[in-house]
């Protein structure tokens, strides 16, 4: 048989096998591709700051979202590792995997902005219907209640303002005159750095075995100025000192007032027929859900 029955006869249309020509066949090589590639789909998280309270160069500045690839195995198993969990940073790794756009350190954001990044992670990994043990405020008796986590609501940080007649700085603090001392107090919105300077010293001080002030170390946290002095021992000892009448406006207010997600629905009591807005308690169920 000639060699050139094995082609078609037209200019270009020629087909070829490797004995047509001296070039050896190609030899395969290095492993074969995976069978299987999955890609994990991403979302845009609404921040509760919008990026308003950001400052320049940062890369949250007035962006309302942030993007996050869904929970993977990957991050379950970040969420399930034991030294981790004991240093009380597997949540944050797992939000840091989850980040799309790396310059985001997560120590740098708000809290509410991170929490709502909590939030759209666990939905995004396990869906929106978050079932927990929830105890009665009226007879304590404790049941299973299931929440739906996509109905939560972003405060509103202007009409939180107005009504308690704050203001908001050049440099985003928060200004409010208590109406029991008239002390004007400065306060500021604490980052996710906060929170884990904050967990240190929760540590150290379980070791050491000293009281809980909890309260008192929230406000040291917040408050930047009383009265002008930003003085640490002027604002110490008002922290300790605050009358309490004042301290309860102020912690209503910064709760109205920082960017948050508020996860509060309505529960009713299988028991005793309470029914109330609850906060949606974040337990161990939350990220680490009974199957």
């Amino acid at each position: 048989m000639s060699r050139n029955e094995n082609r078609t006869g037209m200019p270009g249309n020629e087909t070829h096998t490797p004995q047509d020509t001296d070039t050896p066949a190609p030899v395969a090589t290095g492993s074969p591709e995976p069978a299987f590639h999955w890609s994990a789909p991403t979302e845009m998280v609404q921040l509760p700051s919008g990026g308003r309270f950001y400052p320049e160069g940062h890369p949250l500045h007035n962006s309302s979202t942030i993007e996050i690839r869904y929970m993977t195995a990957k991050e379950e198993d970040i969420l399930t590792s034991q030294s981790l969990i004991k240093a009380g940073l597997a949540v944050d790794r797992m939000l840091e995997n989850l980040i799309v756009d790396k310059r985001i350190m997560l120590n740098t954001l708000l809290l509410g902005d991170k929490n709502a990044l909590i939030v759209a992670s666990r939905v995004t990994g396990y869906g929106p219907e978050y079932t927990t043990n929830v105890t009665c405020p009226s007879c304590t008796a404790v049941s299973r209640y299931e929440f739906d986590l996509e109905s939560g609501r972003i405060n509103n940080f202007d009409e939180a303002l107005i009504e308690y007649g704050a203001t908001l700085t050049e440099d985003n603090r928060l200004q409010l005159t208590l109406p029991f001392s008239g002390v004007e107090v400065t306060c500021r919105f604490l980052t996710g750095q906060d929170e884990i300077n904050d967990f240190k010293r929760n540590k150290k001080r379980s070791k050491n075995t000293r009281g809980n002030s909890t309260l008192t170390d929230m406000f040291n946290q917040i408050i930047v100025s009383v009265n002008g002095s930003t003085n640490r021992e002027d604002i110490n000892g008002f922290a300790k000192n605050m009358p309490a009448r004042d301290s309860i406006y102020l912690r209503s207010f910064y709760a109205s007032a920082t960017p948050n997600l508020d996860l509060s629905q309505n529960f009713e009591c299988a028991e005793c027929g309470y029914e109330a807005d609850v906060e949606v308690p974040l337990t161990v169920d939350f990220l680490w859900p009974k199957r």
